[in-house]
């Protein structure tokens, strides 16, 4: 037994030389408990990424818009009726439906003077109610509007255009005419106006209604 321990003496004493020799420390039980105990340092786990919801992205804008309800813009008609004189403008048009006639009448229409032969236009679509010769009106066309609630009303014409007549469906602009001087007219012009009609629809029986402004015209400040 006295050789083992002479042996275990001589190996011990080879790895203090070895350790001495290299200038390393020499490992002791507790220096080792230490560095297995020693708590690491934490390790930075990345969190969930951070998403800017200020301002989407284009893709989002469109997803969040394509299935927008639709808005329907609609802007009022401040001029829904044709001029009816050929060559005439708005800013030339008198306001004459309330001028004197005689000494208890009013005008109720609008004067548009033209030369002779002139073209005359239908103001909107509708149906030609009534081709009539009157004694103040000279040659007058009667025109329903489409629901033939109004009557537009042409008057002192030369004489029809071609393949005017009564029942016949015209459109806004359609040639229905030529200005002239017929029925009591003095020089040549167009005498237009608009009639309501009542529940019974007679186009010879309404309410006159100013043109003026429908057909574009503005009023003096």
């Amino acid at each position: 037994m006295k050789w083992i321990y002479i042996f275990l003496s001589g190996v011990l004493l080879g790895v203090l030389m070895f350790f001495l020799g290299a200038g390393a420390p020499v490992p002791t039980v507790m220096s080792a408990m230490r560095a297995s105990t020693a708590v690491a340092p934490p390790i930075a786990i990345p969190g969930p990424a951070q998403v800017d919801m200020a301002e989407p992205s284009s893709i989002q804008r469109v997803a969040s818009t394509r299935f927008a309800p639709a808005v329907v813009i609609v802007k009022p008609v401040t001029n829904q009726l044709l001029i009816p004189v050929a060559g005439v403008s708005a800013s030339q048009l008198s306001d004459t439906f309330n001028q004197a006639r005689g000494i208890d009448r009013r005008h109720e229409a609008l004067d548009i003077p033209a030369p002779k032969g002139t073209h005359v236009f239908a103001v909107a679509d509708g149906k030609v109610a009534k081709l009539f010769d009157s004694k103040p009106g000279g040659l007058t066309i009667y025109q329903f509007d489409i629901s033939e609630k109004f009557v537009y009303y042409y008057a002192h014409l030369d004489r029809y255009a071609e393949g005017i007549e009564e029942g016949i469906l015209l459109k806004r602009g359609d040639l229905i005419g030529y200005v002239g001087a017929t029925g009591n007219a003095a020089t040549p012009h167009l005498h237009f106006t608009i009639f309501e009609l009542g529940p019974e629809k007679q186009w010879w029986k309404g309410s006159a209604i100013n043109p003026f402004t429908l057909l574009g015209g503005v009023q003096p400040p």
